[in-house]
């Protein structure tokens, strides 16, 4: 029986309660899984029509009521046999209950909860009178196919959420509405930053002109951050011949993860799903000193990956993605000072993003298990030593997760917790000691000798753009701070015939200074431009007349302030540029 906590057992519970409801309405139905998931739970049902959401109060409703009936959970066995017949009726528990019987089970768990007699190993809270009515609430209808493949018959799925009491019910249904107000697809396509087009394809993101200058910003940023730090930069071609992947190893392991070959008059292509073995080429081009390491190659690397149609979720998980990559080629006594580097690198980044809860997780290998890693012990003691003192020594939160590490080292995932309060990966850092034995690397040490003791750090401290700009979108609510913002000032003349071309060469001149800016001239009044340019989130508002025009002070309207700012034209050009300079979030 799995150990539950108690808020668990009632998710549990609950889900018993909702199928006690749901087949008050369809007595026939099939029953599939009912598990416990975050924050709630779900039951999958085969029903003899669609069911739609507008049922679920109804459900809840009959749920409540169940609830206060004081309803006892009792648990009893049946032998497999009896398990059959009783299902007999049931494919999906019949089908559950001939595989535990093909592992040797003689016994099946079942639990009483009222008239409710179902296969279930538990545990469950004793009596519904545990159970909070009013800290439950049903949430969603789904479609789900029977043991998540897709050649099975599809079912439908009810989500539920439940706490423990009616206060934590409240404080997650606002985070869920906060979440919709700041979901990344709603807010791209309100602000034109992105779409995805089903003549294209699903998970390939058509940049629009708003969501290029974000990303662009982004790019530019991080171009100039490693540039400052001795990176260099490449750039390789989306597609390579079969032998680069079998020579490092995505070939076949990777194979289901890649598009699929491309046969051409001069061999077998793929899409690349990373850059790592084009950089490897790189490195290998010509041969290499001790005075060239650490080599440190960066690229936005465009890569393909053939995810499931079903899987992909906007910008969060696509087919298409840039990643912010770089690969380090180091010696090993640079390994310590280059990880650290890139953990300082990437801590900067978020303070400039303005993410704050944010830890470390070290993965290490598990040398019982030589099957799943590069068996080379002293690399993974050495390795795992060095990182886990760079996390020390820079005082920084982080835990050790044994037997997670990537098959040729250990890594370093980047967490944090985004406004919604969800646990998000941001970027991983990988140590690999097993490219220079699949590419032959080496260079020459300081005494003439070849070295082949050369480390990768493979690194993306600002993951894809694609994954980061959801985050970010999410992050700032759409509100993008003056740096990133696709029109940072909104010029917006008084009188569409007097004063749409004086503003139009304010608005040069603005650009001039390095803004980006608009002006709206539709014919509408002040107020009405106003407000538009508050729905759009722009940082900076100009109303322009005469006076603003002839080199009187501007009235300036800021984002999310009552409060109206008095500017001459050349303290409000060095206040944009410094909102620009600093990138301060706001």
């Amino acid at each position: 029986m799995k150990e539950l906590s108690q808020i668990d057992k009632v998710r549990h519970s609950l889900s018993h309660i909702m199928s006690m409801a749901v087949l008050e309405l369809y007595p026939n139905a099939g029953l599939g899984v009912g598990p416990v998931i975050e924050n709630g739970f779900y039951q999958d049902y085969d029903l003899p029509e669609p069911l739609s959401e507008d049922m679920l109060p109804k459900i809840e409703a009959r749920m409540k009521e169940i609830v206060k009936e004081k309803i006892a959970f009792v648990q009893s066995n049946s032998s497999v046999e009896e398990a059959l017949a009783f299902y007999k009726n049931d494919v999906y528990k019949t089908e559950l209950i001939e595989e535990l019987a093909k592992k040797g089970e003689k016994e099946i768990s079942f639990y009483d909860s009222g008239s409710f007699h179902n296969m279930c190993e538990g545990p469950h809270v004793e009596n519904s009178n545990k159970i909070r009515y009013d800290s439950f609430k049903l949430m969603s209808v789904a479609g789900a196919y029977w043991r998540g493949d897709e050649k099975n018959k599809m079912l439908t799925r009810i989500y539920g959420v439940a706490f423990a009491d009616k206060k934590a019910l409240k404080e997650h249904l606002h985070l869920l509405e906060e979440a919709k107000k700041r979901d990344h697809r709603k807010i791209g396509k309100e602000q034109e930053l992105f779409f995805i087009d089903e003549t294209v394809g699903k998970g390939l993101a058509m940049w629009l002109p708003n969501g290029t200058i974000i990303r662009e910003q982004i790019e530019q940023f991080a171009k100039d951050t490693e540039s400052a730090a001795g990176y260099v930069r490449v750039v390789t071609p989306h597609i390579a011949k079969e032998e680069l992947f079998l020579r490092s190893g995505h070939l076949p392991y990777y194979k289901d993860d890649m598009y699929p070959a491309m046969e051409m008059d001069d061999g077998t292509y793929y899409l690349r799903a990373m850059n790592c073995p084009h950089h490897h080429q790189i490195f290998l081009h010509g041969p290499k000193s001790y005075k060239d390491m650490p080599m440190r190659i960066a690229e936005y690397g465009m890569v393909y990956r053939n995810e499931l149609s079903g899987t992909l979720a906007g910008l969060l998980r696509v087919r298409g993605l840039a990643m912010n990559d770089s690969h380090i080629y180091c010696k090993k006594d640079q390994i310590k000072d280059e990880f650290k580097a890139v953990l300082e690198m990437t801590m900067m980044y978020f303070k400039v993003f303005g993410f704050d809860t944010y830890w470390f997780r070290l993965s290490k290998w598990d040398p019982a298990h030589t099957d799943k890693y590069i068996d080379q012990p002293e690399n993974w003691a050495h390795s795992e030593q060095i990182i886990r003192e760079v996390l020390v020594e820079m005082d920084v939160p982080f835990v050790e997760v044994e037997d997670e590490a990537a098959f040729y080292g250990p890594k370093v995932d980047v967490q944090f917790t985004s406004v919604l309060g969800r646990e998000e990966s941001m970027s991983t850092i990988q140590l690999d000691f097993l490219a220079k034995e699949r590419f032959g690397f080496e260079y020459t040490d300081d005494s003439g000798e070849k070295n082949n003791e050369v480390f990768v750090i493979h690194r993306a401290p600002l993951s894809v753009h694609e994954r980061f700009l959801a985050f970010l979108t999410e992050h700032y609510a759409g509100y993008w701070p003056v740096w990133l913002a696709p029109v940072q000032v909104s010029i917006l003349p008084v009188s569409t015939d007097k004063h749409v071309d004086g503003a139009k060469e304010l608005a040069a001149e603005l650009r001039a200074a390095g803004m980006r800016v608009s002006v709206d001239s539709a014919d509408e009044t002040v107020g009405k431009k106003i407000r538009a340019a508050a729905q759009a989130k722009v940082p900076y508002v100009l109303v322009v007349g005469e006076k603003e025009l002839s080199g009187e002070d501007f009235t300036v309207r800021v984002r999310r302030q009552e409060e109206q700012l008095a500017l001459s034209k050349a303290d409000f050009v060095q206040r944009v540029a410094e909102d620009i300079a600093q990138k301060r979030v706001w």
